[in-house]
């Protein structure tokens, strides 16, 4: 099978379907590391937690890519 020919089959999948198939060639490249994995996963928490508890407060999307635009614009 060309590679052509495998992506255009890989597109008419379903999106939850192509989703995967992105996911699995992302992992052949870069296989995850578990250790590292669950340090990641902690911070997540850790964070979210905070967001929660009102310790710290999130910053709208937009505002940050505003920051960044003003920033890197002069």
């Amino acid at each position: 099978m060309k590679t052509k020919d495998l992506i255009a089959e890989a597109i008419a999948l379903p999106v939850e379907e192509r989703a995967i198939v992105v996911d699995s060639l992302l992992n052949s490249l870069n296989p995850p590391e578990s250790e590292i994995d669950k340090k990641w996963a902690a911070v997540a928490k850790r964070r979210l937690e905070e967001m929660h508890s009102g310790k710290v407060k999130g910053i709208p999307g937009e505002e940050v890519f505003q920051r960044i635009r003003n920033r890197f614009s002069k």
